[in-house]
């Protein structure tokens, strides 16, 4: 029981949710750039949420089954085929033996994922499967060892909180973030452009970050930082008054100027943002964080038992 690659992808990976606890040696958490969608993907399947999947971006790999799974597609569209047929996104689909899945074109977001019922058998380091810098090729396959699922018809995601998250993900609303340790540094100009005008996300994005276009901000004198520890959704100013924002495959200390970190909440819309996407920064707290991330997890706490 295996899936092949038949087309290689241009950055399609295998993700998890990351391997945290051991950035303090130098090594990445990776994981998904959406942790929403791909916990989606898992539930649906009825997978545990921290199972891999694969992460795709377009133009995305394509692949051939040699047995019968359910699956299931969520985050970006990517107009995902099944032998030709177009597939929904967000549903489980029963695929067969020989059965082939492209992706014809991107239509929105970046990343799509896709969970198979059961677990990808991959090779583990530092208790993940995440990939760093390796993306899927050609021709290889991946075997999938089945779960044995109990009471699988007795729990399921409600479909509100599914419509309600799912619409989160690509809404345009503004992407919150708590203040930095240099966030008083700014000049009183600076702070008001980030907080009334528009940023731009630009071509130069990837898993590491997220170069910004907008309105070039300074600080209110030149200051040397200390390299101190960052982490996904950090903003850094950049000597020349540019914004980058760090994602997944981030390196684990900065000497920029950190100004703050977008909320987790928050992080799978920003990821999602597609090239010279249009958006609003706007200030919140950790309380207010906290509590948002915990609404969002508690829509999975009924999972089934594996």
């Amino acid at each position: 029981m295996s899936i092949k690659i038949i087309k290689k992808g241009i950055a399609d990976t295998i993700q998890d949710q990351g391997r945290y606890g051991f950035q303090h040696l130098g090594i990445q958490a990776n994981g998904c750039m959406d942790y929403l969608s791909a916990q989606f993907s898992n539930a649906i399947v009825q997978n545990p949420l921290d199972h891999p999947v694969l992460e795709l971006y377009f133009p995305a790999s394509s692949f051939c089954f040699t047995s019968s799974y359910t699956i299931c597609i969520t985050g970006a569209n990517f107009v995902p085929v099944l032998n030709d047929k177009s597939i929904e996104l967000n549903k489980a689909i029963q695929v067969e033996e020989n059965d082939v899945l492209k992706f014809l074109k991107p239509i929105e977001g970046n990343f799509a994922y896709l969970a198979i019922q059961g677990k990808i058998n991959t090779v583990a380091w530092l208790e993940s499967q995440s990939y760093f810098l390796t993306t899927l090729q050609k021709d290889i396959e991946f075997e999938i060892i089945p779960n044995v699922v109990k009471n699988l018809s007795r729990h399921c995601i409600d479909a509100d909180f599914f419509y309600t998250v799912s619409a989160h993900v690509f809404s345009a609303t503004p992407i919150r973030f708590i203040p930095g340790p240099a966030w008083n540094d700014l000049t009183a100009d600076a702070i008001h452009k980030i907080l009334t005008q528009s940023f731009h996300t630009s071509l130069q994005t990837n898993r590491m970050g997220y170069l910004l276009k907008g309105p070039l901000l300074e600080l209110a004198k030149p200051n040397q930082y200390l390299s101190s520890a960052v982490t996904r959704g950090t903003l850094q100013l950049l000597p020349n008054g540019s914004l980058m924002v760090l994602m997944a495959d981030h390196q684990t200390i900065g000497g920029y100027a950190n100004l703050g970190q977008i909320i987790l909440v928050d992080l799978p819309r920003f990821a999602q943002l597609k090239n010279d996407s249009a958006f609003h920064f706007s200030l919140t707290n950790v309380n207010t964080a906290h509590q948002l991330y915990q609404e969002i997890q508690k829509g999975f706490i009924h999972r089934p038992e594996l």
